[in-house]
């Protein structure tokens, strides 16, 4: 039965390929609402195909006409499945092939990766040992299991410190999607923790023990239990693959290894995938991405045809110049040189700052002329590298009263390690600012919120509450380490009370003494924190009050729910700052990106070849989310915690272009505004 179904797989495949199609027997006319290689994409039938679909280039469009065309093509709907990456992506496909071949559409097989895992195990799952009525753990709810079970092992106590229940989750879930053992991804990946290796690897032992004898199955076993089903179950990995004989993917590069083998195993009988992505958009490998899967396609599926969009629907062609460059560049790339679609003349610019609060009132005078000149606000993006970049921008487009949202990381504020700072800095301004006293006095070992209070109210009603705090009247509520700590923060509030210098030095000062504080309470990302406190740093750099610092930090920060964005008109849409990644998929009219210097943009943590070149990748998809204009900015005088001040120099993924690809221009004074 096996062959005989090879050898009718075989002789349909030949006759597709020898017999010409009668396009007027369709419906749709496919060779006029398509270019010639979405055209030659959408009309492939049978066997692997790989569409190499560039930023811009029609993919959704793409695969919908695909669905259409298998549908008018006889395909029954139910055997089509269409996989992606969201359900409201998935939706929206079928909802635009039903508008193309009515309802028949709706009897596609379409959602995400894990979606059609659940249905798959919940049908067939209890031939291997699933009960059908499993429930599906979220992330918060693996978290909460993962801390019971930390806490029955014994490994929550307070007198050693053990990585929190988020960053085991993240662990054990980023080893599930490499497909490797937990003690190889935590070497890999995860170094701070090796202490704890043998101990989380026991965890996760008791987590999985704890999940079967429950009937419980948290978001990454949906696809681990699915390919174990599909492996050890021949008969099932038959039935399915024979029902959805033509399985369609959408940003294949963003598959991790267990997708990719589940995309492998549902086409066994037949082969006819066909995978849509873009390895020039593969940036996701933090989350388990594997960039590896599209680029070895043609090497799992073998003969896999491959197709290339090319044509770009999106940017004007002095943008894709520059893209193509960027990603010509790249060590390993399926070649491909996008070509713009629209007519206009535009040339990005390399924009050259002398620092970053230049930078920044360059983004802000700009983003205000465009304004003038009709472009709408919600039209215009700042996008960088990670989420700290934006720090400076935040409090200038605030100062000029340019409503924004931000997307992507941490809000400036509302970080614990800057409020931490701040509170430092507060009580030298105010003494009497007892709430910061409080968060001061805790952060300092063997200082619980009890004695944190009672000695707040000694320092409030002292006349120098830096004096109050040496003098044995305070320390007798402390005695052994916490007196030593208190007498630390007593020495750093008397000396920025007395010695007269700039809000940076403080702020020096203050870090140098908080940073063997957080890298205690922060052990998981404290590298993380310390950028955060490296970019505060340099963000103050620009004033000369420590009032009217602290005034600017105490604005209302940006937040992505509109009710918390400054703004004086409602319909005038907002300005959105983002991270690239958080980017993706998006597009304006302007696009800033700033921070496109070396040392930020790549990462200072991308040390090895891969990684780099995920950066590349980074920066080819924040210039391709651009449609008119396209602008590059960096900082000239860069502050750095190790180095100091140090020249700041253009992206190494930027500094080789072509001046007529790239130009180059330098800001300079003018009436004391950035021109």
């Amino acid at each position: 039965m096996i062959e005989s179904g090879r050898v009718a797989d075989k002789v349909i495949l030949l006759r597709e390929k020898s017999e010409p199609v009668d396009e007027s027997s369709f419906r749709i006319r496919y060779a006029e609402v398509l270019n010639p290689s979405q055209f030659e994409a959408v009309t492939h039938r049978e066997g692997p195909l790989l569409v190499i679909a560039g930023a811009g280039s029609g993919k959704t469009r793409t695969l919908i006409y695909r669905v259409a065309r298998l549908i008018e093509s006889g395909v029954p709907p139910g055997a089509i499945l269409l996989l992606t990456f969201t359900r409201r992506a998935a939706q929206e496909m079928l909802r635009r092939a039903e508008q193309l071949v009515g309802e028949r559409s709706r009897s596609v097989a379409g959602g995400t990766f894990h979606s059609f895992a659940n249905l798959m195990l919940r049908h067939y799952g209890q031939a291997a040992g699933i009960k059908p009525n499993f429930t599906i753990l979220d992330r918060a709810d693996m978290e909460d299991v993962l801390n019971l079970l930390r806490a029955r092992m014994g490994l929550a106590s307070r007198e050693r410190r053990f990585p929190k229940k988020s960053t085991l989750a993240e662990t054990i879930s980023m080893a599930r999607n490499k497909r490797r053992p937990l003690e190889q991804e935590i070497e890999a990946d995860f170094p701070h923790l090796i202490e704890h290796a043998q101990e989380i690897v026991a965890l996760e032992r008791k987590y999985e023990a704890y999940k079967r004898e429950r009937g419980l199955l948290d978001y990454d076993d949906l696809l681990y239990r699915f390919v174990e089903m599909l492996t050890g179950h021949e008969q099932i990995r038959r039935r399915i693959s024979e029902s959805f004989r033509y399985i369609m993917i959408d940003e294949y590069q963003d598959t991790n290894l267990v997708q990719a083998e589940i995309v492998r195993l549902l086409a066994f009988t037949h082969r006819n995938v066909m995978a849509v992505g873009d390895d020039a958009q593969s940036i996701y490998a933090f989350r388990g991405a594997n960039f590896r899967n599209i680029m070895d396609f043609p090497q799992m599926f073998e003969g896999a045809r491959i197709v290339k969009l090319e044509e770009n629907y999106r940017s004007l062609q002095g943008i894709l110049d520059v893209a193509n460059d960027i990603i010509a560049r790249a060590a390993e790339k399926y070649t491909k040189i996008l070509r713009a679609c629209r007519r206009g003349e535009f040339r990005p610019l390399l924009v050259r700052a002398s620092d970053e609060h230049t930078q920044s009132r360059f983004v802000a005078q700009h983003i205000l002329e465009l304004r003038e000149q009709g472009v709408e606000l919600d039209e215009i993006a700042i996008l960088f590298r990670s989420s700290f970049h934006s720090f400076d921008l935040e409090l200038e487009l605030q100062r000029r009263d340019i409503p924004f949202i931000k997307r992507g990381g941490f809000k400036f504020i509302e970080t614990a390690h800057i409020k931490d700072v701040l509170a430092h800095l507060r009580v030298v301004a105010n003494p009497t600012d007892a709430v910061s006293w409080l968060r001061a006095l805790t952060l300092v070992k063997g200082v619980g919120n009890r004695t944190a209070e009672r000695i707040v109210e000694t320092l409030i009603a002292a006349p120098e509450p830096e004096k109050a705090l040496v003098a044995s009247s305070a320390l007798s509520i402390a005695r052994g380490e916490a007196a030593d700590g208190l007498s630390r923060l007593a020495t750093l509030v008397s000396t920025m009370r007395t010695v007269s210098r700039r809000p940076a030095e403080d702020v020096a000062a203050t870090v140098n003494y908080y940073l063997p504080m957080m890298r205690e309470l922060y052990p998981d990302d404290y590298p993380r924190r310390e950028r955060d406190l490296e970019h505060f740093q340099n963000i103050t750099q620009r004033y000369r009050s420590l009032e009217s610092m602290l005034s600017d930090m105490a604005l209302e920060p940006p937040s992505d729910s509109l009710g918390g964005v400054l703004a004086t008109d409602p319909d005038e849409g907002y300005v959105t700052l983002s991270t690239i990644h958080s980017a993706k998929g998006l597009e304006w009219k302007v696009v800033f990106i700033i921070w496109a210097a070396e040392g930020r943009f790549p990462s200072p943590q991308s040390a090895d070849p891969e990684e780099l070149e995920e950066e590349r990748r980074l920066m080819y998809v924040a210039a391709t989310r651009a449609k008119d204009e396209l602008y590059f900015v960096y900082p000239i005088y860069m502050f750095d915690r190790a180095a100091g001040y140090t020249m700041g120099h253009p992206s190494r993924f930027l500094e080789d272009l072509a001046p007529e690809i790239l130009p180059t221009a330098t800001l300079q004074e003018a009436d004391d505004t950035p021109a």
